[in-house]
């Protein structure tokens, strides 16, 4: 009498478990395809940015594909810059992609005065800056900021390179720089370049005094407000402090990607991220032409192996 609903319950219990089987089967597929595929995840977030910044990445007032944004966070100052720019993803990667290469970039900044690569023990590829803290300065007055160096993503779709100091002058710490790059086009590349770092109170202080005093004629790039004759009110401080630093690092990036696959000499990159700059004085401006270029070339025969 029993007979039909226990065949019943077997059939039943017999389809549940092949759906289980079903379901195993097609998560581990999707997983091997996700692990066969490195990157997505990074490609699918700056593709998202991309498409959020596109309006103002058409309208930015710095009359190309640039996107500034600052902030001051709980423990420190973060930079942001998003751009488009007219080079190809292998051409930032094989401009990017070994610390030798950073480290020519890297010093183009005015104030970074030499750069060397060294084998960590137990972190890979180091990458240490000199950095005085005016361009007039010597070198043995600068301070050391030993980033390691590491390439997490390099496909034909994205690139992401991570650099971090654990810490600074004065107290400053947990220095970070990252470069992500996403394939448009074939001659175009979506970048986002961020720069941060965490200050205690005393950097904070000693900062403050400097922003107070022979720094306070300086200002950022993001406009606040409008002044009473209708000029624009542009934003000073902290935030300006990282916007101008922000903007320096990201204009020796883009210089030098410009280079890449050239026979571009060291001083044509120099005058490149000179003459960058100066198109935004109020914000960059700090030295001639001529002084800025003797300077580097002084760096680079003196640094020379």
């Amino acid at each position: 009498m029993d007979t039909l609903p226990r065949y019943r319950a077997a059939m039943a219990w017999s389809f549940y478990i092949s759906r289980l089987w079903w379901v195993a089967l097609a998560a581990t597929v999707s997983l091997h395809a996700h692990a066969a595929q490195p990157g997505v995840e990074e490609a699918q977030a700056l593709r998202s940015t991309q498409q959020r910044l596109q309006d103002k990445l058409a309208h930015s007032s710095f009359a190309r594909p640039l996107q500034l944004d600052s902030a001051e966070t709980p423990d420190g100052l973060q930079g942001d810059i998003h751009a488009v720019i007219d080079r190809s993803l292998a051409d930032v990667t094989a401009a990017l992609k070994t610390p030798a290469n950073w480290c020519e970039m890297l010093s183009l900044h005015i104030n970074n005065r030499r750069c060397r690569v060294t084998r960590g023990a137990s972190q890979g590829d180091v990458i240490t800056l000199y950095v005085v803290r005016r361009y007039d300065q010597p070198l043995d007055s600068a301070f050391e900021l030993p980033f390691a160096y590491r390439v997490t993503r390099s496909t034909a779709e994205v690139l992401k390179v991570d650099l971090s100091a654990a810490s600074g002058p004065l107290g400053t710490r947990n220095y970070s720089v990252t470069l992500e790059a996403l394939a448009l086009e074939p001659h175009k590349t979506f970048l986002h370049f961020k720069y941060s770092y965490d200050h205690n109170m005393m950097a904070n202080m000693a900062t403050q005094a400097y922003l107070a005093t022979f720094g306070s004629h300086k200002v950022g790039f993001t406009v606040i407000g409008r002044k009473e004759g209708g000029e624009p009110d542009v934003i000073r401080g902290l935030r300006g402090l990282v916007e101008r630093n922000a903007m320096r690092y990201f204009l020796a990036l883009d210089a030098y990607i410009a280079a890449s696959g050239t026979a571009s000499s060291p001083e044509a990159r120099e005058l490149a991220w000179f003459q960058a700059t100066e198109r935004y004085p109020r914000q960059l401006h700090e030295v001639d032409q001529g002084t800025y270029l003797a300077l580097k070339r002084e760096d680079r025969q003196r640094n020379a192996p």
